[in-house]
């Protein structure tokens, strides 16, 4: 009885299985289908033309993915309803359960900086080639992928930023526009001829090869007291940080050299001078008994 009894289970379980097999089959095909028409989306997102940005590269690359994976997840959903009929997404969602959440926790700041990520290729904020600034670390955009940017600071050293610091904080960047404004304070005795000064300080702005014509370079008052006076020279320059420095240095160093033959003499800053004043013989008197007193003690 036992006997005839097993068989009669396998003999319906290779019913079953005999029965499932289309289904199987048609879930592999069903497989196969969308994860070809993944591809095919992707390579679609994927393609462009040689002369666009990397930027923009990225981007599609990262769309490419994001497709191919989401139509990948929907193609396996698709199949396995299709190899097990009473198969539905909310049944995996409650198999799942507390791991699924646990999972999500886990998993929280991944997806944090890879959304902020495409965000940021969407939106371009900044770009790869812009030099920016954030919070200590200064340099040029390598690559923006999306978990990470990567910054290249000046001093030859690489820089790695999740994305969802960089799209939920402030960033400045130095190179969004072709020109950038630069200034430099120079002080000057209130017995100088200001306008003589002034009149130095411009033609030397207006000559600068590295100084842009336009907007125009300008000297102005910016602050006086009973002993001197600061002249602000202003002047535009290209926005890059070895365009800044050069800029820099020719006008610095044509003004200084104009100002001395001008006669004209720049004040240092103030140098701070710490007064103590001498002891009274009282004074003096209570600081040698207390001395004596402390080498008695330690005697």
């Amino acid at each position: 009885m036992d006997t005839s009894q097993a068989w009669a289970t396998v003999n319906e379980l290779a019913r079953t299985f005999s029965a499932s097999i289309p289904r199987f089959i048609l879930a592999a095909l069903l497989a196969l289908f969308f994860y070809v028409i993944g591809r095919v989306v992707r390579a679609l997102l994927e393609r462009g033309s040689a002369d666009d940005e990397i930027s923009r590269k990225t981007l599609r690359i990262a769309l490419g993915r994001i497709a191919h994976g989401v139509i990948a997840i929907v193609g396996l959903l698709v199949s396995v309803a299709a190899a097990f009929p009473g198969f539905t997404p909310g049944n995996l969602i409650g198999t799942l359960g507390i791991g699924g959440v646990a999972i999500g926790f886990a998993f929280k700041d991944i997806f944090e900086n890879f959304l902020a990520g495409i965000l940021i290729l969407v939106t371009r904020p900044f770009r790869i080639g812009d030099q920016i600034i954030y919070q200590n670390f200064e340099g040029t955009v390598e690559e923006i992928h999306t978990r990470a940017t990567y910054l290249r600071t000046y001093d030859g050293r690489r820089v790695v930023i999740p994305n969802a610091q960089l799209f939920t904080n402030s960033v400045t960047v130095n190179t969004a526009f072709e020109s950038r404004r630069l200034e430099y304070d120079f002080r000057i005795a209130n017995d100088e001829d200001v306008e003589r000064a002034r009149t130095v300080l411009t033609g030397v702005l207006r000559q600068a090869e590295d100084v842009l014509p336009n907007p125009l370079a300008d000297v102005v008052v910016v602050s006086f007291d009973g002993a001197n006076l600061t002249l602000r020279a202003r002047w535009w320059s290209r926005s890059q940080m070895g365009d800044v420095l050069i800029a820099q240095d020719r006008v610095l160093s044509a003004a200084r050299r104009a100002l001395d033959a001008g006669g004209i003499k720049l004040i240092s800053s103030p140098r701070q001078v710490v007064l103590q004043d001498a002891p009274t013989p009282a004074l003096a008197k209570d600081r040698a008994r207390a001395n004596t007193g402390d080498t008695e003690n330690t005697g």
